[in-house]
């Protein structure tokens, strides 16, 4: 185990602040006394922090972004999903920063158990895409991965490092901001994948109508894939007369864009006759007119993090992990 300023000054018989003048070089201890210190330090091959920390920074080496595909969001495809391809462009910017590389493993998820140890075998530092993970396959990879952080999903009860945007803080403000432009008759479009992420944002919204004492009829909910765009297979029907909602809050960009795209083809005037809300600000929704009203994640904020606890775990190994949420903000356009 390294040494410490404690470990040393404890050897000295001298207190930390006398090891901390020492080793950074300034006054206001005898001659003798730095003497002692620094041999005792050369000994046990004491190395500070910031040397630490140069060395780590300068020489990041290859760190291993872990995909494990499942048969809900994440599948095999995923890097034609415009949030996963520019988590992945963010990541590698941030390692490249610090002269490493960023290597993508891709494995199924019902092959993980079984490829545990190879994994083991080829990396040391990894950063998983959490987004479909369960509890099972996020604690067993803590278990084997000594440095791992989540992004995309956090578990309150596993004790590991995780990375994510708030989604009840961003779907909340989302209800708050529907509600501030005078609608009542609200419907949400809910992703038909279970997971985490989304069912934050379900609970936030439901959070802020509930502050305001509205809620959402049955008829007025609706279940889509979170990951396509293509309009075709959904029914206008339930859209259309008295059963239509005012405005529709989606759970993702993904399903906002379809929905804008069956609307325009039923001939309903956004957001004259119906208004759109998404979720992630993905850059889709900028070419598409009206453009989508979004609530913004900043993926470049969740990848510089993931990355500077990383790199703690190995600066400060008995340090505790981090579940970072990080906030979201609301985007104006035009469909809302």
């Amino acid at each position: 185990m390294a040494i410490k300023i404690s470990d040393i000054a404890k050897i000295a018989g001298v207190s930390k602040a006398s090891v901390s003048l020492a080793l950074n070089e300034k006054p206001g201890i005898s001659d003798q006394t730095r003497t002692k210190i620094i041999k005792i330090a050369k000994e046990h091959g004491y190395q500070p922090l910031r040397k630490k920390r140069q060395d780590i920074t300068s020489n990041l080496g290859t760190v291993t972004f872990l995909v494990v595909t499942t048969s809900g969001v994440v599948k095999s495809n995923y890097r034609t999903l415009p949030f996963f391809n520019s988590l992945i462009s963010c990541l590698s910017a941030e390692v490249g920063a610090l002269n490493g590389s960023l290597k993508t493993i891709t494995i199924n998820q019902e092959e993980l158990s079984q490829r545990i140890g190879e994994l083991k075998t080829t990396a040391t530092s990894f950063l998983v895409l959490g987004t479909d993970l369960n509890q099972e396959n996020t604690e067993l990879l803590k278990k084997h991965l000594k440095h791992v952080v989540f992004l995309d999903t956090y578990f309150e009860d596993i004790d590991a490092d995780f990375v994510t945007m708030d989604n009840y803080q961003g779907a909340k403000m989302a209800g708050k901001y529907i509600l501030s432009q005078g609608y009542r008759k609200i419907g949400y479009f809910a992703s038909d994948k279970i997971m985490s992420n989304f069912a934050e944002r379900r609970r936030g919204f439901r959070a802020a109508l509930k502050e305001a004492g509205v809620s959402i009829s049955n008829d007025n909910f609706y279940f889509i894939s979170p990951t396509e765009t293509n309009p075709n297979g959904l029914n206008m029907d339930r859209f259309m007369h008295h059963q239509l909602p005012r405005a529709i809050f989606c759970e993702d960009d993904y399903i906002a864009l379809r929905l804008l795209k069956i609307a325009r083809q039923a001939k309903l005037s956004i957001p004259n006759q119906l208004a759109i809300m998404g979720f992630d600000d993905i850059y889709e929704g900028t070419l598409v007119t009206p453009e989508l009203s979004t609530v913004h994640v900043p993926i470049e904020q969740i990848a510089h993090q993931a990355l500077q606890q990383l790199l703690d775990q190995f600066l400060h190994p008995r340090r505790m992990p981090l579940k970072v949420l990080i906030a979201t903000q609301i985007v104006e356009r035009q469909s809302l």
